[in-house]
């Protein structure tokens, strides 16, 4: 990924969380957010997400560039 930057599927995963807070939940809706999040992670081959800030696995930053 280049510096600078979006994350892949950043797009689709925000959607889908706003759309849980929502205070009119609409399921329907979001399923099509969760269809769409799981479509751009099989096409882009996403094997995992972080948040920034957060430590992955071998102990370095997330947001390290």
């Amino acid at each position: 990924m280049v510096a600078n930057s979006k994350p892949e599927c950043a797009k689709e995963a925000l959607n889908l969380l706003n759309c849980a807070a929502e205070v009119d939940f609409d399921t329907h809706k979001c399923v099509g957010h969760l269809q769409a999040l799981r479509q751009c992670i099989i096409s882009k081959k996403v094997k995992r997400f972080s948040l920034a800030g957060e430590k992955r696995e071998d102990g370095e930053p997330s947001d390290k560039k």
